[in-house]
C-alpha cells in the first residue's frame, strides 16, 4: 500500500502569507526542508495568478484549501476558476458556521446547502470537504446522535467529503482510527495535530509526537485506508511563539513516521 504524501496546512503560517512576496518566501523556506506539498488556508488577497507563479517558483503543489462556506454559496464560479489555476480540485471549510450547529435541524439545512456545492464542484472535477472542530463529536439538543453522525451517514458520499482533524476529534472524545474508517472512501486529507492538557487542566497545542494523540495508529490507519495527503497544522501555541520552529519540529516527526522510526 502506498504511503501518504506529507505536507504543511499553511494555515499555520498564516501570518506569513499575507502578500505574494511572503508567500513565496514561505514557500521557499518550506522547499529547503523537503516540503513539496501544502494546503492553502487564510492567505492574503492577492491574485491565484501569483499564487502559482510562487508554487511553480518552489516546485510546490496544493492538495486542497480551506474556503470561507459563505464564499461558496455566493461566488462558486470566481472560486473554481482560482481552483483551476493553483491546479487544485478540492475545496474545504475550515468549520460549519454557527447558525449549522446544535440541532438536527440546523445540521441537515447544512448538509443540503454543501450537497448543492458539492454538485456544482462536481462538474468541474472537484470535490467538497468538511473540516472538523471537537463540538460535531457532541450529543445534539434534539436527538442522542451527534452532528458527525448525521455528517458521515446522511450526507451523500459521492458530494461531501471530509478533512478529519486526529487532535480535534480526540479532544472530541471520540477515536480518531475508528472515525477515520467510518469516513472510508471519502477522505484525500487527514489533518495530523496535537495536543496536551495542561497543569491547569486546558488545552495546548503542541509540536506533533509531543502530546497524547496516538498519531503512529493514525498514520497506519491512512495507509490502511488509501488517504493520500496528511498535512500538519497547528492552530496556535507554537514552540517559543514561533510557528517555524513548530513546523520544523513536527516535520521532522513527519519524516520519522516515514522511515518506520
Amino acid at each position: 500500500m502506498n504511503k501518504p504524501v506529507m505536507g504543511i496546512q499553511l494555515y499555520t503560517l498564516r501570518d506569513h502569507i499575507r502578500t505574494a512576496e511572503d508567500f513565496d518566501a514561505t514557500l521557499k523556506r518550506l522547499s529547503a526542508m523537503g516540503v513539496t506539498d501544502v494546503q492553502i488556508s487564510a492567505i492574503g488577497d492577492f491574485p491565484a495568478e501569483e499564487q502559482r507563479k510562487a508554487l511553480d517558483n518552489n516546485n510546490m503543489k496544493v492538495c486542497i484549501t480551506h474556503k470561507s462556506f459563505d464564499l461558496m454559496k455566493e461566488d462558486l464560479a470566481t472560486l473554481i476558476k482560482d481552483h483551476e489555476t493553483i491546479g487544485c480540485d478540492a475545496l474545504g471549510i475550515g468549520s460549519a458556521p454557527s447558525e449549522s450547529r446544535g440541532n438536527s435541524k440546523n445540521v441537515r439545512r447544512f448538509i443540503a446547502e454543501a450537497e448543492e456545492i458539492g454538485r456544482e464542484l462536481k462538474k468541474t472535477g472537484k470535490t467538497f470537504n468538511y473540516h472538523n472542530h471537537a463540538f460535531e463529536f457532541f450529543r445534539l439538543d434534539d436527538m442522542a446522535k451527534t452532528m458527525m453522525d448525521l455528517l458521515i451517514d446522511e450526507a451523500d458520499p459521492e458530494l461531501f467529503n471530509f478533512i478529519p482533524d486526529v487532535a480535534w476529534i480526540h479532544y472530541g472524545g471520540s477515536d480518531p482510527v475508528e472515525v477515520l474508517r467510518r469516513m472510508k472512501g471519502r477522505v484525500k486529507v487527514l489533518h495530523f495535530k496535537d495536543y496536551i492538557i495542561d497543569d491547569e487542566g486546558y488545552r495546548k497545542f503542541v509540536s506533533l509526537g509531543k502530546g497524547i494523540v496516538d498519531l503512529k495508529a493514525c498514520y497506519e490507519a491512512a495507509i490502511e485506508l488509501g488517504i493520500p495527503y496528511i498535512m500538519y497544522e497547528q492552530d496556535c501555541d507554537w514552540v517559543d511563539d514561533d510557528p517555524f520552529k513548530a513546523v520544523e519540529e513536527s516535520w521532522a516527526f513527519m519524516q520519522s513516521l516515514e522511515k518506520g522510526e
